[in-house]
């Protein structure tokens, strides 16, 4: 029965021969981004975006390169994400989509940096030491 409500929020478009492809990376996740000519259809992992990611406003954070722009409804979006969390996916998709528009046209660099979306998040999560709970929580000191 479950996957009878899969089908109803898939979407599959197709990927014709002339399209623009851009990798983001957030985090552990990656997004593998292809534009191409059409009407604002999105997929990401063959389903809706407001389905995949649970809310508006993550899908609007994702398309905020296409709204800096102005070109919302030019292009079609196939994304294909994995790894990471939802926030981590959400950021690997926005820089997957400006690096794309990028291929589109060159021009669009000045804009894109301007409001901080050809920036790769370099923050990652610190590894567990040896001796400590967690990353720097350290076993509270007993002087006797």
């Amino acid at each position: 029965m479950s996957k009878n409500n899969n089908t109803k929020n898939e979407v599959k478009l197709k990927v014709p021969s002339n399209f623009f492809y851009g990798t983001g990376k957030r985090k552990c996740a990656i997004a593998k981004v292809w534009l191409f000519e059409g009407k604002g259809k999105i997929s990401v992992n063959n389903l809706e975006p407001t389905y995949y990611f649970g809310s508006e406003l993550d899908l609007s954070d994702m398309l905020k390169p296409l709204a800096y722009l102005g070109l919302l409804k030019k292009f079609d979006i196939k994304i294909s994400v994995l790894g990471g969390g939802k926030a981590a996916q959400v950021g690997a998709s926005l820089l997957g989509i400006s690096r794309a528009l990028l291929h589109i046209d060159a021009h669009y660099r000045q804009t894109l940096k301007e409001n901080g979306c050809l920036t790769r998040d370099p923050r990652v999560k610190e590894r567990k030491k040896y001796g400590l709970r967690r990353t720097r929580k350290a076993p509270q000191y007993r002087k006797r």
